[in-house]
Parts: C-alpha cells; structure tokens; sequence
C-alpha cells in the first residue's frame, strides 16, 4: 500500500521513522511519500522526501504571519502531491497548524485519514477538536489521560503506548561508556545536573539565564545544557557566558542518562527525562501578563506531562513570571542523591512508565493503520 506522511518538526522526524518501520514490518511493499527530515528519510528514502522539517518551521504568530505565503504555498504543494501520489492513507503526525488543513483536504478528497499523535487540544487551541471529530478518520493517542478527554468529545481514539519509550530504549542502548562520554565532550568526573531549557529560541530567553545562575550556587556539580542542533551554539552562550555551565549538543539523551538531575522546561522534555528515571524540576518564565491571565487560560491543572499523567504533582512546576533561585535550588537539593524528595520522585517514574506502557509502540501503531486500511 502507498502512505503519504507529513512531520513538520524534529520529533514527529523520530517518531515518523519508527512508525515507517514499523509499517514496513507489518506490510513489507508499503510505499511511502513524506515530508519530514533526515530519520524518516533514512528509512523510506531521500528521493521521497518532499519537504525537510527546517524549511517548515514557523512557531507564534509573528513568524507565521511574516511568512503566511509561504506556508500557504507549501500547503497548495502538498495537495497537489497528495493527488499525484494518489496514497491509500494519509498519516499526520502531531503539527497541526500543517496538519489540520491538509486532514480537510485528504477528507474532501474521500483518502483516509488517519492522525499519530494528536494535536494538544486539551491544552490550548480546543477550537480544533471539532475539525478532528470531521475530518480524522482514525485519531492516535500516546497520552493514557487523552482517552477520556477525546472520548468526551465525541472521538474514539486509539492508544497503543507511547513512541517516545522506543526512541529511548533505542539511543539509550547505543550510548557510550559514561567515561567515554564524558572525555569526548569535555565534562569532568562531578556529577551532573542537566539543563534542558527548550528546542526554540524564545524558550532558551526565557529560561536559560535562571538555569545557569543556580550553577553558580552549587560548585560540587557540573551543569550542562543540553543543545539542539538547529539552534546556534550563540543563541545558548548569549544567557551562559561568564557562567559556570558546560554544553553538548545533540545529545539529549545519552546525557540524562548520567545525569543526577535535570532542571527542565515544559514540553515532551519533562516526560523524557521521567521516562529516563532521572528526578527533575521544571521550569519555565512566562510574560507577566500570561501569569495573571493563567487561571483563565490554562485549561490543565499541571502544564508537565508527567503530573499529567499521573493527575498529581510527582514533579514541582515553576511556570511563573521571575522565577525564585533561592526556591529552584532548594528544590533542586532536595531531588539530588540524599534528598528528602529524590526517592518517591522515582517511585512515581516507575508507576508513571506502567501508564505509558513499555516499547514496541511504534510497531503496534503501524500493523494497526495496516489492518485498518485493509479493512477499508
């Protein structure tokens, strides 16, 4: 069968090329079309690489209206490649400001369509739950609490566990040697506290400069940001110079895994760093405005993934206008080796990994969209 799939960011990247392996396990002639980057590109090949993620990313208002004609005109090329291709289904894979649009379209044009990882609708933007009940034939979950959510709209979804355990259990098998690790990216032999301050610009403003100065408050650990490869390593050392901070880049992961503790911004990052067994403290600096408004715009009790899940603060949210370095350092002690928090912290990791549910997601999700479409 032909499977047109569209990933407009590095992480639906990852789990698009898992799930493509999947898809392939489960229906080894599956063709595939795709917009996405390098991952899904090494499994289902370059030359069906339509689009690369990088020239895909717009995020606030701002940066998508300063580049609305270009959006637009990608999102006309896409229709227009959908119905050259002529797939049996089209997958999208979480962006759904791309992605809902394109869902219409396919809808209109009578092509299943089916969604991995749904939008976050319970967290903002609920407008869209209504294009999803109309236009998603089949809509896939990999939060446990999702099922009663979209239930309660009228969608039945789907969940099979969560992607993000086969990314982790797949680069987490094939890291190096923690010393070997630690030579090649110049760390030393204190223990680590890792920061992990967001995948965008306007998150590294936001956070990296609080982050850095609780280094300068416990000189017995190493703190070390966890770079991402698009963003420049300028856009990191504008809020750490003069600081006491290392960084690596690209590595998120392999460095958790040797990590004592992470301090972190909300997002997926939170649930990585759980999932990894490392005890965490999030935090993120919001405008002051949004701090005020929070009561009536937050729609969720908890803004991390982790308490999302567990529906109780496991980790401590910092998600305010200044943030306290006196209180983030008491906090953060307390989740280091011999503090008071640091061992219920993983007993709720643990219960936390039993809601996910173990690896092999991907594959479950992908011979799931073959039976499915074969039933059709």
């Amino acid at each position: 069968m032909k499977y047109y799939i569209i990933a407009g960011e590095p992480s639906g990247d990852l789990h698009g090329s898992n799930l493509m392996k999947g898809l392939l396990k489960a229906d080894p002639e599956a063709e595939f079309r795709f917009w996405g980057g390098d991952m899904m590109a090494a499994v289902g090949g370059k030359e069906n690489l339509v689009k690369h993620y990088r020239e895909m990313s717009f995020f606030g208002f701002v940066q998508v209206a300063l580049n609305i004609r270009t959006i637009l005109g990608q999102m006309g090329d896409c229709c227009r490649d959908i119905m050259e291709f002529a797939p049996d289904v089209v997958i999208l894979i979480d962006y759904p400001g791309f992605n809902v649009k394109i869902a219409k379209f396919a809808h209109g044009k009578g092509i299943p369509v089916h969604y991995y990882i749904a939008p976050k609708v319970w967290a903002w933007k609920e407008h869209r739950v209504k294009a999803l009940k109309k236009f998603v034939d089949k809509l896939y979950i990999i939060f446990p609490f999702e099922k009663e959510y979209f239930r309660s709209k009228g969608i039945e979804p789907h969940f099979e566990g969560n992607p993000l355990m086969d990314a982790i259990a797949e680069r987490c098998a094939a890291a190096p040697e923690e010393m070997q690790f630690r030579k090649e990216n110049g760390l030393d032999e204190r223990p680590i506290v890792a920061l992990l301050a967001g995948s965008r610009v306007s998150e590294i403003k936001a956070n990296l400069r609080f982050m850095a100065q609780l280094a300068e408050r416990m000189p017995a650990k190493q703190f070390v940001v966890a770079g991402v490869g698009w963003i420049a390593r300028e856009q990191y050392e504008v809020f750490t110079k003069d600081m006491p901070v290392k960084f690596v880049c690209d590595k998120t992961y392999e460095l958790l895994q040797i990590s004592e503790a992470a301090v972190v911004t909300s997002g997926t990052a939170t649930l990585e760093t759980a999932l990894i067994g490392i005890p965490e403290l999030v935090v993120y600096g919001i405008p002051w405005l949004y701090e005020k408004g929070k009561p009536y715009l937050l729609k969720i009790p908890f803004v991390s993934l982790v308490n999302l899940n567990l529906k109780r603060e496991a980790v401590r949210e910092m998600v305010v206008y200044h943030p306290s370095v006196d209180e983030a350092e008491k906090e953060l002690r307390s989740i280091l080796i011999g503090g008071a928090k640091r061992e219920k912290m993983l007993a709720d990791f643990d219960e936390l990994r039993s809601i996910i549910g173990g690896a092999g997601a991907s594959d479950r999700f992908a011979a799931d969209i073959v039976k499915t479409i074969k039933a059709v």
